[in-house]
């Protein structure tokens, strides 16, 4: 068998292709959506604000009106979200897909130098932005000629003054549901929602700065009905289902990220669960959410799972509602397995792998398991066909080991305006992960190392090009090469491995004056990247950075010599999504 598809005894449903992700999430009764009637949709994480289906419907209505009447928002337009979670988050989503635009969701933890990259890249017309945030996105849309009339806050309960002449949602809904409708909303074709972009995720890819991918409506959709397929979602007789209408999954998971963005977001409701909105993650503050809303579901990154298993708050709490978690976006040891089973002695705990090329799940651990197999990112999905691709370039068996390429009707469609990009990952509709993996009989994928060099800091992607690039700005840097280290917490660390320039080699030499250049070429990072970027693993000195005869640095060789300084040379079996 050199090709691996799911063992899911239930086919994969029909996925249809005529309708936007509003028209499938708030008006098709498709075979899997399970009834729902009466269930809260969303739950205000600080005040138990409890939101409805018929609320959500005329919010969404009232803001796409709005955004039509005020500022022409229509089909292919670009909208840009630089928010924490927020209940009006779905709203903000689905009010633009309804006028056939396009969502660009930012990371709110940006500086204003990588906000500028992506509403330049996306072209982005509007951004709805979290009062937190303000700052950074007044100063990003100045450079990035965004008009200050185009910033809309998402509302703060917390601080509900909004600052003179800048839009709110909850103003624009009230303003949109006072009018009458002045759009059109975006109707589909047969097949054209296979085509017609819902978002612009950004991805690091292999190298460089992150990139704007391609997903339609279709690519959310079908991971949608894929998801719940897997998990016999609505089935009277396939098998077990860990999931009921009126279940209560927390949302902490950012919903910038894909993961969080369609798995936690879109496919948590479309199951009929509560969604309790969660728009920063504080342990402390998340346990007693846990405790307060009696969640049943959990999606978490191993960082949580860590502080679950250790964190002194933890003494004497009763986690016993907890009936199902997954957990994503970076490696989750065996060992951390095993602890946090004590931690929650009723529930199914596994893992899931995807990609944003992907729009998300490529695999999730089965119903049937009650503790998902050690090591493995789960089994493929239904609808997902995979294949092992050695490094002589020929297809692995299972058990074999190779670069995983997949293909199915979620993939995304490429990194626009990247011809180049789109070429080396996108090929004839299927997606090299980049990956390192091994699939076993049972089409259950265990991924071992990666083959790009991208890496993974509490499940956010790091490119040690961009990095890189920057470092070399520095006037004191001659040469870099950065690399990572494991580390329990945040899965990887940044590490850069520095060249000094002539002019300030004798200085290293000094112990005091080597630890002020190492602190500035840090601070160098820090002033102008995310925080998961900043080079927290350290700043260490070398003569001269490995090259093979053509140039490319020889990372893995300086990637070794890391984790072996620090006593972690084996980095631990790898689960992403």
């Amino acid at each position: 068998m050199t090709e691996f598809t799911s063992t899911s005894r239930a086919p994969l449903p029909e996925i249809p292709d005529d309708l936007s992700i509003p028209q499938f999430m708030l008006d098709y009764k498709h075979p899997c959506m399970p009834c729902r009637e009466n269930v809260t949709w969303l739950t205000e994480d600080h005040s138990g604000r409890s939101i409805g289906f018929q609320e959500i419907k005329s919010r969404t209505h009232g803001l796409a009106n709005a955004m039509s009447i005020k500022w022409n928002i229509r089909e292919n337009d670009v909208v840009c979200i630089f928010s924490p979670n927020h209940t009006d988050y779905p709203i903000c989503v689905w009010a633009t897909h309804t006028l056939g635009a396009i969502i660009t969701p930012a990371n709110p933890g940006y500086t204003a130098d990588e906000l500028v990259h992506q509403l330049r890249t996306t072209k982005a017309a509007l951004i709805f932005v979290h009062s937190d945030a303000l700052g950074t996105v007044l100063t990003a849309a100045k450079r990035a000629r965004v008009p200050e009339d185009r910033i809309v806050l998402l509302h703060n309960p917390q601080k509900p003054i909004v600052p003179h002449g800048v839009e709110n949602v909850r103003d624009l809904v009230t303003f949109g549901l006072d009018r009458d409708t002045k759009y059109m909303e975006k109707r589909f074709k047969k097949g054209e929602s296979k085509r017609h972009l819902a978002f612009l995720s950004f991805s690091s890819g292999t190298t460089g700065k992150p990139k704007a991918v391609s997903i339609p409506h279709h690519s959310v959709i079908a991971n949608i009905i894929q998801i719940a397929a897997h998990y016999n979602v609505a089935s009277k007789t396939s098998g077990p289902c860990p999931f009921s209408p009126g279940d209560v999954a927390t949302a902490v998971l950012p919903f910038f990220h894909i993961y969080g963005l369609v798995v936690n977001m879109h496919f948590m409701l479309f199951a009929g669960l509560n969604l309790v909105v969660v728009p920063k993650f504080s342990f402390t503050d998340f346990l007693g959410s846990i405790v307060r809303h009696r969640i049943t579901h959990l999606l978490l990154v191993p960082p949580q799972i860590v502080l679950m298993c250790k964190h002194p708050a933890m003494k004497g709490v009763d986690l016993s509602h907890i009936k199902w978690t997954v957990c994503g976006a970076a490696p989750l040891s065996g060992e951390l397995v095993k602890q946090v089973i004590k931690v929650l002695p009723n529930a199914s705990i596994g893992q899931g792998y995807g990609l944003t090329e992907t729009c998300t799940s490529i695999a999730m651990y089965p119903p049937e398991q009650r503790i998902g197999t050690i090591g493995s990112a789960g089994t493929l999905i239904p609808g997902v066909r995979a294949r092992v691709v050695k490094a002589d370039g020929s297809l692995g068996k299972a058990g074999e080991v190779g670069e995983l390429v997949v293909t199915g009707p979620s993939m995304s469609l490429g990194y626009p305006d990247n011809a180049q990009a789109t070429k080396e990952t996108f090929i004839d509709g299927w997606v090299r992960t980049g990956d390192e993996v091994m699939i076993n009989e049972n089409s259950e994928v265990f991924v071992l190392d990666r083959v790009k060099e991208i890496f993974k800091v509490r499940g956010y992607q790091v490119a040690p090009a961009e990095l890189e690039g920057h470092l070399l700005m520095h006037p004191y840097v001659a040469d870099a090469c950065v690399v990572s280290i494991l580390d329990e917490y945040s899965g990887e660390l940044p590490l850069a491995y520095v060249v000094l320039d002539k002019s300030v080699e004798e200085h290293a030499k000094d112990h005091k004056s080597a630890a002020r250049l190492r602190n500035e070429i840090a601070k160098h990072v820090s002033d102008t990247k995310v925080q998961y970027k900043w080079l927290a693993g350290g700043v260490e000195f070398i003569d001269a950075i490995p090259k093979n005869p053509s140039g490319k640095i020889l990372r893995r060789v300086l990637r070794d010599k890391a984790r072996a300084a620090r006593g972690n040379v084996h980095a631990p079996l790898q689960a992403k999504l």
